[in-house]
């Protein structure tokens, strides 16, 4: 009976570390992602992204540097900029891909294929948390 109990005193701090200050901007755009994902709040792709632009719902854009288009990234740009919503940039489209869910897994959880996605629209940032709050504070909004 004591055994039960200890393990459900060890997993309470697992739950705490994961609303823990990111280390960076990446990190907190990590975790932003991910709770946004849950929460059927993200755009992923051209196509989406932009619907979600011209609407005006996205309150965030990803955008990946290595996007080999240059057509693509100005459109991003130029629709961020006219109907000011904050856009961030990141260094590579795999990596966004693995971040928004576009990764397939192999049995023992090791990332077998990731899809690149060059650009995320996020509409529901889902519930509040230390990530969001580095992220706001980073475009000046709280």
């Amino acid at each position: 009976m004591s055994d039960i109990v200890e393990d459900v005193v060890e997993e309470t701090p697992q739950q705490v570390e994961e609303d823990e200050e990111p280390e960076d901007l990446n990190a907190a755009l990590q975790q932003v992602l991910k709770r946004a994902r849950f929460h059927k709040g993200l755009c992923r792709g051209l196509h989406e992204t932009v619907k979600a632009l011209d609407k005006r719902i996205a309150h965030l854009c990803v955008l990946a540097e290595d996007c080999n288009e240059g057509a693509y990234t100005a459109l991003i740009e130029a629709l961020c900029t006219e109907h000011s919503i904050d856009l961030i940039k990141v260094p590579e489209k795999k990596k966004l891909g693995e971040w928004v869910g576009l990764a397939k897994y192999d049995q023992a959880a090791n990332i077998k294929k990731v899809i690149g996605a060059s650009c995320v629209a996020v509409t529901d940032y889902g519930e509040k948390s230390k990530a969001l709050d580095m992220i706001l504070s980073h475009f000046g909004r709280s």
